[in-house]
Parts: C-alpha cells; sequence; structure tokens
C-alpha cells in the first residue's frame, strides 16, 4: 500500500465505483460480515458501503495515483511559487502607482538626502556620483507619469498571468501548463540578458527554476507532441488506474481458461486418436 495514495484519501475521500460489467464488478467487490465492500481506484483499499458512483468502465474517474501524483504534487509546488509570485508583481504595480502619486514630493526629499549623505559616503569610500543604486533612483524619480503608469500595468498584467498559471497547475489543467511553458519560456532570453550584465544567486536560482520547470513540463506532461502527446500521456495514466488493471487481470483469467481448456481438448482428441481400433 502507498503512503502517498493514502494521504490522498485521508484528505480527499475515497474514490469508489461500480462499472457496470459483471465479472469486472466482481474483482471491485466484496461480501464482509459488516456488508458489501469496493476498493478504491487511488489507494486500493476495500471501503465498506455502496459505491459513489457506478457506470460502464470507460466511464469511471480517473484519479492520480503512482506517477501521476507525485506529477501533482510538483505541479502544486510550482502553482504556490507562481501564486507568491503573482502577488509580488501585484504589489510591485501598485507600488509604482502609489510612487507616481508621490514622486514630486520624494524628488524633493531625495535632492535633499543625497547632498546629507556624502560625507558619511566618502568616509566608507563610496562614490555616489557612480553608484548604480543612486543612478537608477535618480531615473526613477524623474520617469515620466506616463512611464510609470506603464510599468504599474505591465507588472499587474503580468502578475495576473502569473496567478492564472498557479491556479490551472494547482487543478492540473492541461491550458495551465501550456500557459506556463509559453510565458517562463518568453521570458528567459531577458533573464539570459540580464545574468550578461550581472549575476547574484536571485538571479540565477530563478533562472534555473524557470529551465527546469519548462523542460520538465514538456516532457513529464509530454506537451507540444513530445514523446506522442496528449493521446499518450491519457494512456499512460488509465494504465496506472487500479480498473484498467483489474480488467487486465480479468482478461488474463479469461485467457488462461480459455488455454486450459484449449489444452485439455487436444489432450482429450490425442488420447482418442492413440487408442487401438478393435
Amino acid at each position: 500500500m502507498r503512503n502517498r495514495e493514502l494521504k490522498a484519501c485521508g484528505k480527499h475521500g475515497h474514490v469508489t465505483y461500480a462499472p457496470t460489467e459483471p465479472g469486472l464488478a466482481a474483482r471491485l467487490r466484496a461480501q464482509t460480515g459488516l456488508g458489501e465492500a469496493w476498493r478504491c481506484l487511488r489507494c486500493g483499499t476495500w471501503v465498506l458501503g455502496e459505491p459513489k458512483a457506478s457506470g460502464p468502465a470507460d466511464q469511471a474517474p480517473v484519479p492520480a495515483r503512482g506517477k501521476a501524483l507525485r506529477q501533482l504534487t510538483i505541479l502544486r509546488v510550482l502553482a504556490v511559487e507562481r501564486v507568491i509570485r503573482a502577488l509580488i508583481l501585484i504589489a510591485a504595480g501598485y507600488g509604482v502607482y502609489r510612487f507616481e502619486s508621490a514622486q514630486r514630493a520624494l524628488q524633493g526629499s531625495f535632492g535633499r538626502l543625497v547632498p546629507a549623505l556624502r560625507p558619511l559616503a566618502d568616509q566608507f569610500g563610496v562614490d555616489l556620483d557612480h553608484s548604480s543604486l543612486l543612478s537608477a533612483a535618480t531615473k526613477a524619480l524623474h520617469a515620466h507619469a506616463g512611464t510609470l503608469n506603464l510599468v504599474a500595468i505591465g507588472l499587474v498584467v503580468y502578475g495576473l498571468l502569473e496567478f492564472v498559471e498557479g491556479a490551472g497547475l494547482w487543478l492540473a489543467k492541461r491550458w495551465g501548463e501550456y500557459l506556463t511553458v509559453i510565458i517562463t519560456a518568453a521570458f528567459l532570453p531577458y533573464e539570459v540578458s540580464e545574468l550578461l550584465k550581472s549575476v547574484s544567486v536571485t538571479k540565477v536560482g530563478a533562472f534555473v527554476i524557470n529551465v527546469v520547470a519548462v523542460v520538465y513540463l514538456l516532457l513529464a506532461k509530454r506537451l507540444f507532441g513530445l514523446r506522442g502527446g496528449a493521446k499518450a500521456y491519457e494512456n499512460e495514466l488509465r494504465g496506472e488506474s487500479l480498473l484498467e488493471v483489474e480488467a487486465a487481470g480479468q482478461d488474463r483469467s479469461i485467457g488462461d481458461r480459455d488455454t486450459g481448456r484449449s489444452e485439455g481438448m487436444s489432450e482429450t482428441t490425442a488420447g482418442k486418436a492413440e487408442s487401438p481400433v478393435h
């Protein structure tokens, strides 16, 4: 019994299903002293009581189990990272908007602060005239209001896209996986250009996470037709389904009985052929 599947059932409940095919239903149903029990399609545990649903086997739910459940865990880790990033971007967009409204006041404060800091900077050997941080702050303070508004809108829109990505990944939607790959891959050249300008642990970490996320989604989820595409991925999921395993077991049992019956008939025929004729 797999702990991951049991934990998922403990959180979301067991998935029991009664297929209308009698032979397959018999493999998933058991009669106990406390009543009938059905096997959970996710964890394989026998669950007392009526099944939650019934119908043809090809319409049965396919809960994530095994490899698919591990992939779901990874998707949700990526989803949380995307949502956190979305919140930061939206907060940054709001900060830029608020900064634009207080830009004039900040310009005056900044103009008075820099001369006051020069003696202290000189003591520590810091050249304020060639400071990249001071230069960036000066550019921001003297940027046009229209430019700042565009930056704020861009940050908020990007944050909303990241939030949509996170929702799609959390729900394990295929469109969410495609959206994540497209948007993340589109920003990789910009991240490379930023790394060429200056290297930091944060930049390198973000770049590595994004590259790994793109490669993982492309290969593991078989996006854009890779490794057989969506059809191959669905077949892989159904291949791990407990219902499919039981159906395969039923087919093997029938095949074994047919083989045994055929062998018995062959032996009987052979015996009759070897009998002497009086």
